[in-house]
Parts: structure tokens; C-alpha cells; sequence
């Protein structure tokens, strides 16, 4: 009786071996945190964030104003960022404004985006004319 329930039991899995899923989290454009913000899941900000970012994914509402570092994988940038950005893809829209150095594996620039700062290849070598491309 007790090992037919055991064996003929079927439901989802328990939550802990759920944290391997992708995952994907939205703050709004009423959120404003101050303070550093660090997920393992991919993360789209419409709101103002005061502080660092560390995040596997990163999208970027045109509303939205981040000062502090950004840190992730991939980073699709369309509001404003006050800061320096580390990623192995970057995309920068043309609603961006973006003031900081940026390190970068594969780097696009929309026509008409605003950027100050400089921008190097994440294995060493500088690229000076890609600021003027906006």
C-alpha cells in the first residue's frame, strides 16, 4: 500500500531543482531602487536604478535611467546609463544616451544613439572611432 504511492506518484518537481531554469524578471517604470541589483535571471528595467547592475541578461526600457555599473552577458540598452558596461554583446538602440566606458565582445550602435565614453574589446584591443558612430 505505501510503496504503490511512492511509485505511481507524479507531480512537478521540487522547487530547489527549479533554480536551473532560465528565468525573467521585469521592473517597472515605477520601481526606483537605490542600491546594487544582482540576478541570475534576465532581467528587463523600465524603472531607475541607483547602483550597480549584475545580471545574465539586460534590456533596457527607453524610460529607464541606470547609474552604476552594468555586468552581463548580453546588454540591449534604449534609456540612459551613467556608467561603465562590461558585456559580450552589446547593443545600443538609438533612444540611448550612455555615458561611460564600455569592454565588449561584439559591439552595434544605432544611428542617432548619443555615447560619451570609450570603447575596447574585451581582449585588449581599442577601438577610439566607435564612439562617433551615433
Amino acid at each position: 500500500m505505501f510503496s504503490r504511492k511512492t511509485t505511481s506518484s507524479a507531480g512537478p518537481p521540487p522547487m530547489a531543482s527549479r533554480g536551473n531554469e532560465a528565468s525573467f524578471s521585469v521592473l517597472g517604470a515605477d520601481l526606483v531602487l537605490q542600491g546594487s541589483l544582482r540576478a541570475e535571471a534576465d532581467l528587463h528595467i523600465d524603472g531607475t536604478i541607483e547602483g550597480d547592475v549584475v545580471c545574465k541578461s539586460l534590456v533596457q526600457g527607453e524610460s529607464s535611467v541606470i547609474r552604476g555599473s552594468i555586468s552581463a552577458e548580453a546588454v540591449r540598452l534604449a534609456g540612459t546609463v551613467e556608467g561603465p558596461i562590461e558585456a559580450a554583446q552589446v547593443v545600443i538602440l538609438r533612444s540611448a544616451t550612455l555615458r561611460g566606458d564600455v569592454r565588449y565582445d561584439a559591439l552595434t550602435i544605432e544611428q542617432g544613439a548619443h555615447v560619451e565614453g570609450h570603447f575596447a574589446r574585451r581582449d585588449g584591443v581599442v577601438s577610439p572611432g566607435l564612439a562617433l558612430l551615433g
